[in-house]
């Protein structure tokens, strides 16, 4: 079994920044391909961004491009994902999903591309 645990969250202003990372344990080899989602209230979870398997392919939503930058350390068994120019609008729970094997690109961005699923981080974001 695969354990996730995000960290990273917190209280920022418009315009700030934050580094959310997310530790897979459970499997101490191989790779995963893992993505984040972020869920705001009364809202469905919603794609965020995605790395593949062995690393190397990124995926982003529209909304988030230019934005944040995703990667991960396949040593650490580790995902980043790096925020910048923050609104209000990225509040919500930020939720890390990871699979042992390689996600098809047409499912990397949907929450049924990954088996095992965090916690969350919040992430606020002032006006």
């Amino acid at each position: 079994q695969v354990q996730l645990v995000e960290s990273g969250g917190g209280l920022v202003q418009a315009g700030g920044s934050l580094r959310l990372s997310c530790v897979a344990s459970g499997r101490s080899y191989g790779n995963y391909a893992m993505g984040w989602f972020r869920q705001a209230p009364g809202q469905e979870r919603e794609f965020v961004a995605a790395v593949g398997w062995g690393g190397r392919n990124t995926f982003y939503a529209d909304s988030m491009k230019g934005r944040v930058t995703i990667s991960k350390d396949n040593a650490k068994h580790t995902m980043y994902l790096q925020m910048t120019g923050l609104k209000p609008e990225d509040t919500g729970v930020y939720y890390c999903g990871a699979d042992t094997r390689p996600v098809p690109p047409a499912m990397a961005r949907t929450r049924d591309g990954y088996k095992f699923w965090g916690q969350g981080t919040q992430v606020t974001v002032s006006s």
